[in-house]
């Protein structure tokens, strides 16, 4: 039995946003069909959904009536543009190699009904009628059974919207935003008049199994599972002079919020398109001078008014952190599980480093201060000059962890010169500001938590390229070996380099993995 929306009295510009919507809703391996007689808005419709997928409202998308299918390749998988409507025999189909699509991309069809039943599955059927007057359409979507979950989450983004002021006019375009390796999901509102803003779709997210003490990994490691973090620490940074992204409109148990758009000028694609590096590099580092001098406190408040606790990073965090080098890459590199005489060894070398840098000063850690989520804001003044996002799982802990997180950036290279540049200007600005500071005791614990970081960045590299066949992954391996290379250097670490001398080599670290 299939589940039904109907959706009356749209516009052609509602019948363009919809689209958009709908465009935002897709993942690979989906069939859409689009059905309706001949006016109806098919052609529309198809041609927003794929301009929305391409990030390209004027980009010609022509009917493919006469050439049956025309592919696009968008940034998230490959669209088929099919239309059946002169096809004379459904044997025709077995030409259009929907199958090899359908296994990474889209397709899209006009006229299923030509396909004689042949088409397979479809992820969603939309329905379109000419309403009376002739200049407004109805729209149903329907789904199986399977998707029922996708089609409320659709309902609910669409609410969501409509209830967002401007936002909600439909000559608003909505574009799919490339995110992060997390469920969270974004789009890009661009208003007619340029006004700009991110819709973040991030539902509660379920425990997974148990993997300590009765306890899921995420609820270990403090990882946000709603959005409710991500609001009160965007206010808390703001509040302290950060840029943080404002929320311009929440509903928090819907995990829904609409926020102020930074732009473009990510760290990482900044460096692509040819920006210096160590500019960028040192803005960030003085935003986090800037940010010291402000500590979060235990607590940060929610608009509603409810209590954020901010978790303090504790040894259970760091040790099951650090464990997943020895869950994922080695038994991808030795094709056999750790034993526990290797398990128990590399805590013995861990444990104690861990109680000397939780020893030390706390203050804000973000736990992802590195390319992909800071941003370039060139008319704002220091600190403000850079844009900060993706700190829900942030917590209070060494400072330092965020400043090796900057310098030793697992997705860029960051020289050795550049980090030490940067790394002296952070320990003279706060010398400056701290009379009591201990920079001996910072450059400890930078090293160590480089280390802490980059083992278990290791583990969760390996984790994606074996358990979701992300592979693209693996090519930072070296990249990571290196930053390991320049933290096992310390005094203080000596007995964790004796451990990776012996249990993981330098060839070993060399080696690449063929996962």
């Amino acid at each position: 039995m299939t589940l039904t929306l109907r959706i009356d009295d749209l516009t052609e510009p509602a019948l363009t946003r919809l689209a958009e919507e709908v465009a935002f809703m897709l993942t690979p391996g989906d069939l859409v069909t689009l059905s309706g007689d001949l006016g109806a808005g098919k052609t529309t419709v198809a041609r927003a959904l794929i301009r929305a997928a391409m990030q390209d409202w004027s980009l010609d998308v022509p009917s493919p009536t006469f050439t049956l299918v025309q592919t696009y390749a968008c940034s998230r998988f490959e669209i088929a543009h099919v239309d059946l409507y002169r096809t004379t025999s459904a044997d025709e189909l077995d030409e259009l190699g929907l199958d090899d699509v359908l296994k990474t991309g889209v397709a899209l069809i006009e006229w299923p009904e030509r396909g004689d039943g042949r088409l397979g599955d479809v992820s969603l059927a939309i329905e379109l009628h000419e309403a009376v007057g002739g200049n407004r359409r109805s729209v149903v979507l329907s789904v199986p059974p399977h998707a029922a979950q996708r089609l409320q989450r659709f309902t609910d983004i669409r609410a969501f919207l409509q209830g967002a002021g401007d936002w909600a006019y439909p000559t608003v375009h909505m574009t799919y935003l490339q995110g992060d390796a997390s469920p969270r999901r974004y789009a890009r509102l661009t208003a007619s008049d340029g006004r700009r803003a991110l819709l973040m779709d991030s539902p509660q997210q379920a425990d997974g199994p148990a993997v300590q003490d009765g306890l899921p990994y995420s609820r270990i490691a403090h990882l946000a599972e709603d959005v409710r973090p991500f609001v009160a620490i965007a206010n808390g940074l703001r509040a302290r002079g950060i840029s943080a992204p404002e929320i311009l409109v929440a509903d928090l148990d819907a995990g829904l919020l609409l926020i102020e758009d930074f732009g473009d000028a990510v760290f990482g694609a900044e460096l692509k398109r040819g920006a210096a590096q160590l500019p960028l590099w040192q803005a960030a580092t003085d935003t986090l001078v800037a940010l010291r001098a402000h500590p979060p406190g235990p607590t940060l408040t929610l608009p509603d008014g409810a209590p954020h606790h901010l978790a303090p990073l504790d040894p259970r965090i760091l040790s099951i952190e650090v464990s997943l080098l020895l869950d994922w890459f080695w038994p991808a590199i030795f094709g056999t599980a750790a034993s526990d005489d290797v398990r128990a060894s590399f805590m013995t070398a861990w444990s104690p480093l861990f109680a000397t840098v939780l020893a030390g000063p706390s203050g804000w850690l973000l736990r992802d201060y590195h390319s992909p989520n800071l941003i370039a804001l060139g008319d704002r003044p220091p600190p403000r000059n850079v844009g900060v996002i993706d700190f829900q799982d942030a917590m209070t802990g060494p400072p330092a962890y965020d400043l090796v997180s900057l310098l030793q950036d697992a997705r860029v290279d960051v020289s050795a010169d550049i980090e030490m540049e940067c790394l002296a200007r952070y320990l003279e600005a706060v010398s400056r500001l701290e009379p009591n500071f201990d920079a001996a005791q910072f450059s400890t614990a930078y090293a160590v938590l480089g280390a802490q970081r980059t083992t278990k960045i290791l583990g969760i590299f390996a984790r994606l390229a074996k358990r979701d066949r992300k592979r693209q992954y693996l090519a930072h391996m070296p990249r990571l070996f290196d930053y390991l290379d320049r933290n096992l250097q310390h005094p203080e670490l000596v007995d964790l380099r004796a451990w990776y001398d012996e249990h993981v080599p330098t060839p070993v670290r060399r080696r690449p993995l063929t996962i």
